[in-house]
């Protein structure tokens, strides 16, 4: 397969572009491209061009643009998953995993339940990981487009900002209010945010907390999913019913 390169600075209109050094020294070192082989760079908004390498040396390396090609068709809803920070890294995983589904964004929220300590997020250093994740999920899928990780919030302060378009809440099966249960599928909006709980579950009040800002309560039947496995089983689910894996 022709390696894709992560370019935000990629201007189609120019002639050459110089690669960003995380993108170069991957090229160098790992795929070991060398001077005259085809490339594809992408701009994480969209764009992706053709390209070739000029030269590869530990000065750096220059790429030849070449002609504006399709990449992967985004989903027509933008779609927010705001999703509870998990223990470990298994939050990774689902980073990864949402990308390739088709997000526009992701949300990492800290909720009554979570079992990491905010100051864990204080340095940023876990929001670039992650961000760095979703940009290596868009290169191997074929997506132009990067998904932003915004930095963690609360249940609150997402809710607080102001939902754009459908917003569903995941819960336990008890949890889901009398005919709020069912997905949507008639009227499919232009936006949605999709809001997934930690592994303990959401507490009481934050279910209604939701329900005040006026999201629908979903469940994904009786069975008990892991919490790192719930986002995407949802994202599918969304895909499907919607029918976005067939709409451009």
């Amino acid at each position: 397969m022709v390696p894709r390169l992560y370019v935000p600075s990629l201007d189609a209109c120019s002639r050459t572009v110089t690669l960003p050094e995380d993108e170069a020294v991957h090229l160098r070192r790992v795929l070991r491209v060398k001077a005259g082989q085809a490339v594809r760079l992408f701009d994480g908004r969209g764009g992706e061009v053709d390209a070739r390498v000029i030269s590869a040396d530990r000065a750096g390396v220059v790429v030849g643009i070449g002609e504006p090609v399709e990449s992967a068709l985004e989903w027509p809803v933008r779609v927010t998953l705001a999703q509870a920070v998990l223990k470990g890294d298994k939050i990774d995983d689902v980073i990864r995993d949402a990308v390739m589904m088709g997000v526009a964004a992701i949300q990492p929220l800290l909720t009554a339940r979570t079992e990491v300590p905010e100051a864990a997020f204080s340095r940023g250093r876990r929001v670039d990981r992650w961000q760095r994740i979703a940009v290596a999920s868009a290169k191997q899928c074929g997506r132009a487009v990067v998904p932003h990780v915004l930095p963690p919030c609360s249940l609150q302060a997402c809710l607080g900002a102001g939902l754009q378009g459908a917003a569903f809440m995941l819960v336990e099966p008890a949890a889901a209010i009398p005919g709020k249960g069912s997905w949507p599928q008639a009227d499919i909006p232009s936006s949605a945010t999709l809001l997934v709980g930690p592994e303990g579950g959401w507490a009481e009040d934050e279910v209604a907390l939701a329900l005040e800002a006026g999201c629908f309560t979903l469940t994904l039947g009786s069975r008990t999913l892991r919490a790192d496995a719930a986002a995407i089983v949802a994202l599918s689910v969304m895909q499907y019913v919607w029918g976005l894996g067939n709409r451009g």
